[in-house]
């Protein structure tokens, strides 16, 4: 059975109730529509109602939609897996790209990046289970990999913070514990490198209420937003 979408203004409320639980600002919490496998209509229509960040996870999809809408109001977020050989095809098309799990990425983009006027904001995927159908950096090597980058001073790089998928099928307090984990070395970050790291993407149609409660500051919402559509890990 597919699940209904809700409207938009259902999905504000749930972010508003979750933000209210856990003693934040709900103004603090970016909501991103997946816009993934969506007629560009609808992401339009949700445009209409007032959302204003959306989220792609395939190059070739996004950018004919991003190129079709060509709205300065809109804020694009790659959240899918890049590779690396992908990156040339980026263009200046996304204010964010959430996935980032290797050094061999980070040095492409900012070849890609040197010459222009591009901010390009990054968030680090942790693999903070260590799950291995799940792409990321292993949270007990993720200091380390700052480190090193940061030594490198690569330009027009800017790491703003974490991201994670959590495991599908697992109950609700270990999503929980999930979000816990991730937020506690978020601190460590903040707390060995600077405040920079102030982002935290984690959370998504299932579950964004608990990574809201647990410090999340960006979720991933597409089934909510949009319905059923292909299943995927970045939903």
């Amino acid at each position: 059975m597919n699940n209904p979408s809700l409207p938009l203004e259902v999905v504000q409320k749930n972010i508003h109730d979750a933000a209210q639980r856990s003693g934040r600002d709900a103004k603090d919490v970016t909501l991103i529509a997946v816009s993934k496998k969506t007629p560009l209509a609808a992401v339009e229509d949700l445009f209409s109602a007032g959302q204003k960040h959306f989220g792609e996870n395939q190059v070739q999809e996004a950018i004919p939609k991003i190129q079709s809408l060509n709205n300065s109001q809109l804020h694009w977020h790659f959240i899918g897996h890049l590779q690396s050989g992908k990156v040339k095809t980026l263009g200046n098309h996304f204010d964010w790209i959430h996935s980032i799990d290797s050094e061999k990425l980070i040095e492409r983009l900012s070849n890609r990046y040197r010459e222009t006027d591009w901010p390009t904001k990054l968030l680090l995927q942790v693999n903070i289970d260590k799950d291995p159908s799940k792409h990321g950096i292993p949270a007990d090597e993720l200091l380390a990999f700052i480190d090193r980058v940061l030594e490198k001073s690569y330009a027009n790089i800017h790491l703003c913070g974490l991201m994670t998928i959590g495991t599908r099928r697992t109950s609700a307090s270990q999503t929980r514990s999930t979000f816990e984990k991730l937020r506690l070395l978020n601190e460590l970050c903040r707390k060995h490198f600077s405040d920079q790291f102030a982002e935290l993407s984690m959370g998504m149609s299932r579950d964004y209420g608990i990574a809201i409660e647990e410090g999340a500051t960006m979720v991933r919402v597409g089934t909510a937003l949009f319905g059923e559509r292909p299943t995927s890990l970045v939903d």
